[in-house]
C-alpha cells in the first residue's frame, strides 16, 4: 500500500511551465505504476499520464502529449509530472495515483489517490 500526496500547484500564466510532485509514502514503490489525473468542477477525473513500475512504459492523454512529461525517481519514492505550454484548458485540480505494475487508464483502474493539488492557467 503507498499513500500519495501531491504539490506544486499553484497560478501561472498561459505559456508558463509547472511541475508537480508526487511523494509516495509505504513499501515496495518501485512496484507500482504511477499516474496523474486531473478533475475539473463537476467533470469526471480523466487520465493525463502515466508510467509504468519500471518506467518503461510511459502514456499520455492527447491532450498533453508533446507538452508534459512524466518522470519517477524510485529511490525517493516520488514521481513528477512536467507541464510546459500551459494554456487555460489545464486549469484543474491534479490527483496522483498507484496501482499495481501496469499502467490503467481509468480512474476504476487505480487504487491509491492523493488528496488532489490545484493548477490555474490564466490567459
Amino acid at each position: 500500500q503507498v499513500s500519495p500526496v501531491e504539490s506544486g500547484g499553484g497560478l501561472v500564466q498561459a505559456g508558463d511551465s509547472m511541475r508537480l510532485t508526487c511523494v509516495a509514502s509505504g513499501h515496495l514503490f518501485s512496484t507500482y505504476a504511477m499516474a496523474w489525473f486531473r478533475q475539473a468542477p463537476g467533470k469526471e477525473r480523466e487520465f493525463v499520464a502515466a508510467i509504468g513500475w519500471l518506467a518503461r512504459n510511459v502514456d499520455y492523454d492527447d491532450s498533453v502529449k508533446g507538452r508534459f512529461i512524466i518522470s519517477r525517481d524510485n529511490d525517493k519514492n516520488t514521481v513528477y509530472l512536467q507541464m510546459n505550454s500551459l494554456n487555460p484548458e489545464d486549469t484543474d485540480v491534479y490527483y496522483c495515483t498507484a496501482r499495481h505494475r501496469t499502467i490503467g487508464y481509468h480512474k476504476w483502474e487505480y487504487n491509491y489517490w492523493g488528496q488532489g493539488t490545484e493548477v490555474t492557467v490564466s490567459s
